[in-house]
């Protein structure tokens, strides 16, 4: 004899104080990398990747190589857009890491 048990979900508190968003504020005041204005967004994956190596050898206020910089924000983006992130958009970023490889010459 078997007897079927039902499971009552837990009521759902919201909570009034404002959800903090680190990656949010990470990318919006993190000075490590001077960005394009809306390099993620564009569709040319050898464009993204230029732009970040530009950024990173630019830059002077980094703490590892230009490569590891720009692949870490590059990484960075596609990992907190996460699900939010459609396929046609993730396609050339994820096309753009190759791209990166190749420009700084770590091809495997």
């Amino acid at each position: 004899m078997t007897t079927a048990t039902t499971h009552k979900k837990k009521p759902v508190i919201k909570s009034k104080k404002p959800v903090k968003k680190w990656s949010a504020h990470v990318a919006a005041t993190s000075n490590a990398l001077d960005l394009q204005k809306g390099i993620f967004k564009m569709k040319d994956p050898g464009k993204i990747a230029r732009s970040l190596k530009r950024s990173a050898e630019k830059s002077k206020r980094r703490k590892g190589t230009a490569y590891q910089s720009a692949m870490s924000m590059l990484n960075f983006y596609i990992n907190r857009a996460g699900k939010h992130l459609g396929k046609s958009a993730k396609a050339p970023l994820e096309k753009a890491k190759a791209k990166l490889r190749a420009l700084f010459g770590k091809d495997r």
